[in-house]
């Protein structure tokens, strides 16, 4: 028994048109996507382990780079990770773990060379203020470093999904300067928070925010002890060093590379010599309570002394879970910043959502070793990069020097002064502060979003991290969908250009189209030349969605309300036939009827779809309303010609809203070029005719021509004949809209 009949009564009762035009249907694209499954499981898998791709190839030539690279970054992270571990409110060792398991775990599945993944200053604040939020609302319950690193289990496995499923593209909508301000005010928290500690000044809460911190250090300055001997000590040294070697490295161009390492090696010269400064002042000052006379670190733990399974019972992971958003945020979008950052520099092009499961795999096996959440470091990367890197196995290296200092050198961070890891943590993170060059760079690009960087800083300061983070991200999608809602559009006229060229007596010359009103981008003092009487050119400049759809209709309906006739002559029309929203007759129906005849007739309006690649349901709905409404006023057909189509999907859409099809008044000839001769004996031109064919089973395909009816030629139109209102470019468009005003008014006439 035939299905055809059912399949014909189907279409009609969907209003399935009985002759359609070639469109691109849903099966093409299913198709595409699960083409060759096998071979894109493959890839993927492939994807998970980069080192796959690079560690075959390696050589000796590599060796040394990675070498000098990674005991460059040990130098560095360990006095950092401790001092880090300090504002995470941890112990120091924490910070070693972190730096360990972050070095050693990434260079398995990273797809960046430069970047050092590790404890880091704004990482370590926000998990302070999560630890404080918990002991807040949950007492002692838990102790710091098991929140901690059940924190870095769970930001760890929700960032390994987020990877695993491909959506690091979530990431994109956070653009840099929101990314920028909450640093800047980060960094500004942080090294407030440290000054007490580099002046040895107690008895007020260094967490509170940033604006009571700064009143309260101030007030406290009388009350400076002798811990500021190594704390003013320390900074002023790091920077004297730094600003050195950069002197050095300019005024001998040939051993900038020298000084380049010397101050590389600043970190850990200036915690040496202050620890020694601290072994020789306090080993015979000991008070009898135990105490020294300066705060130093005391005893720090030898080698892994926590490796443990993460605590993860229920009741932590609710008292989690409103600051989860949060912690995983910083965790992801500071390291894919970083990472991108350097792979422009270096010209390479990172993998975002590689990058996701590498951090997401190095916190959830570094929560084992008692590491807390670890992400991509600005200044050890840039260090790493500077050295001469040339492989992710650089962190290899790293991971040894940490392994080094936790099992041979804890002992002396027994007097390590704590003032002096104050020095560090602010020199590192005066780093963070984005310079007034970019800054000022933000407003000469977007004022709207100098503002969010602003805010971003001045909440981070004066309120919290957490409430930064939000408001910077909350800001800059209230701007994006405002710009979508709201985007710029234009009516257009004609402008015909020549190149200046004297020496040829006939220079060439073309039309191109530019809005009528100033936009303050071309020459102020251009003659725009309207388009033709009856023709209206239109641009949109941005996808036409349902955010912005009513932009179009409104802008075209009153365009053509204010310019163009109205059909009907509503002078014998009473009050009482007159729609509710027709205002009626200013003066007289004679009047005004002799006001409208002033006006020209509307016969064409081009739409400009150059810079529309998208379009949906709604959208098309808008332009079916808006065809309806200028037909109603001018009481007549109104041609709707589009150029160009950027997208198979928009001409799909375009065709089902009944735009593209039908007759055209054009007289001008149909453009056509060369093509490479068909095989399958079918013609682009050729209808398509439905019958018993389904559309979006992909049925619908064009009947093959007899022989006698296949013409050896090469030349064939640029678009189907039957759909005469798409264009290829706008030229064309406008030509068309012309020639039909000029047809049209003959057969008026």
């Amino acid at each position: 028994m035939s299905i055809a009949p059912a399949k014909r009564a189907a279409k009609r009762f969907i209003g399935h048109p009985e002759e359609t035009v070639p469109i691109i249907d849903s099966t093409e694209w299913t198709q595409g996507l699960f083409s060759n499954p096998l071979g894109k499981i493959r890839a993927y898998l492939l994807s998970l382990f980069p080192i796959v791709q690079w560690l075959p190839r390696y050589n000796f030539g590599w060796l040394s780079g990675d070498l000098i690279a990674g005991l460059t970054v040990g130098m560095v992270v360990v006095p950092q990770g401790m001092s880090y571990a300090q504002i995470a409110l941890l112990t120091p060792e924490y910070g070693l773990y972190s730096g360990f398991v972050g070095v050693l775990i990434y260079c398995l599945f990273a797809t960046s060379k430069d970047v050092s993944i590790g404890p880091v200053a704004v990482m370590s604040l926000t998990v302070a203020e999560i630890i404080k939020h918990v002991h807040a609302h949950h007492g002692d319950r838990w102790e710091n470093p098991d929140i901690a690193t059940a924190l870095a289990f769970i930001c760890g496995f929700i960032t390994l999904g987020m990877g695993l499923l491909r959506i690091g593209w979530l990431v994109e909508f956070i653009p840099a300067p929101a990314v920028s301000g909450f640093m800047t005010g980060s960094a500004f928290t942080i090294a407030a928070g440290q000054v007490p500690g580099l002046m040895g000044i107690t008895g007020f809460d260094t967490r509170a925010a940033t604006y009571r911190v700064v009143i309260n250090t101030l007030k406290g300055l009388p009350r400076t002890k002798l811990d500021a001997a190594w704390g003013l000590t320390g900074l002023v040294g790091l920077y004297a060093i730094r600003y050195l070697c950069v002197w050095g490295g300019k005024k001998w161009p040939r051993r900038a590379r020298l000084f380049f390492f010397l101050s590389v090696m600043r970190n850990a010269f200036v915690i040496i010599i202050l620890t020694l400064a601290s072994f020789l002042y306090c080993r015979t000052r000991q008070r009898p309570d135990g105490k020294y006379p300066i705060r130093i670190l005391l005893t720090v733990p030898s080698g892994f002394k926590h490796i443990r399974q993460p605590n993860i019972d229920t009741d932590l992971l609710s008292a989690l879970a409103p600051k989860l958003p949060v912690a995983t945020i910083i965790l992801l979008l500071e390291h894919i910043a970083i990472s991108k950052s350097f792979g422009r520099l270096n010209g390479y092009k990172i993998n975002p959502n590689q990058e996701l499961i590498a951090i997401g795999v190095t916190n959830t096996i570094g929560s084992v070793f008692g590491a807390y959440p670890a992400t991509g470091s600005f200044s050890r990367s840039a260090l790493k990069s500077k050295s001469g890197v040339r492989t992710p196995a650089a962190g290899i290296v790293t991971a040894i020097v940490v392994i080094v200092a936790l099992y041979g050198l804890t002992e002396a961070f027994f007097w390590i002064p704590t003032a002096g890891l104050s020095a560090i943590i602010i020199h590192a993170v005066a780093d963070l502060v984005a310079s007034p060059s970019q800054v000022y760079s933000f407003w000469r690009i977007s004022p709207l979003e100098f503002i969010i960087w602003v805010a971003a800083v001045l909440i981070t300061i004066f309120s919290s991290v957490e409430n930064g983070i939000y408001t910077s991200i909350a800001a800059s999608l209230a701007l994006l969908l405002i710009r979508l809602a709201h985007p710029r559009d234009s009516f257009l006229g004609k402008v015909t250009v020549s190149q200046d060229n004297s020496d040829s007596n006939n220079p060439e010359t073309r039309d191109i189209y530019l809005p009528l009103t100033k936009n303050g981008i071309t020459n102020p003092h251009l003659k725009v030349t309207p388009p033709p009487t009856g023709v209206v050119i239109y641009r949109m400049e941005e996808s036409i969605l349902y955010p912005n759809c009513s932009m179009v209709n409104d802008a075209l309906v009153s365009h053509v309300k204010a310019v163009y006739r109205r059909g009907r002559d509503m002078t014998n029309v009473s009050l009482a036939d007159r729609p509710w929203n027709d205002y009626g007759p200013r003066r007289s129906g004679a009047e005004d009827q002799a006001e409208n005849l002033k006006k020209p007739v509307l016969h064409a309006i081009v739409l400009d779809l150059a810079g529309v690649s998208q379009i949906d349901t709604t959208s098309i709905q808008a332009l079916v309303d808006t065809r309806t409404e200028i037909e109603k006023w001018a009481d007549h057909p109104i041609e709707f010609h589009f150029a160009p189509i950027l997208s198979p999907w928009i001409h799909r859409a375009l065709v089902a809203g009944g735009f593209g099809v039908g007759h055209s008044s054009t007289s001008v000839p149909r453009e056509v070029a060369a093509v490479v001769p068909y095989r399958d004996g079918t013609s682009f031109e050729q209808p398509v005719i439905s019958s018993t064919d389904d559309l979006e089973a992909g049925d619908i395909k064009k009947q093959p021509a007899s022989e006698s009816d296949i013409v050896d030629t090469e030349l064939e139109p640029l678009v189907p004949t039957n759909t005469p209102f798409f264009h290829i470019d706008l030229a064309s468009a406008v030509k068309a809209a012309e020639s039909g005003v000029g047809t049209r008014t003959k057969n008026e006439d």
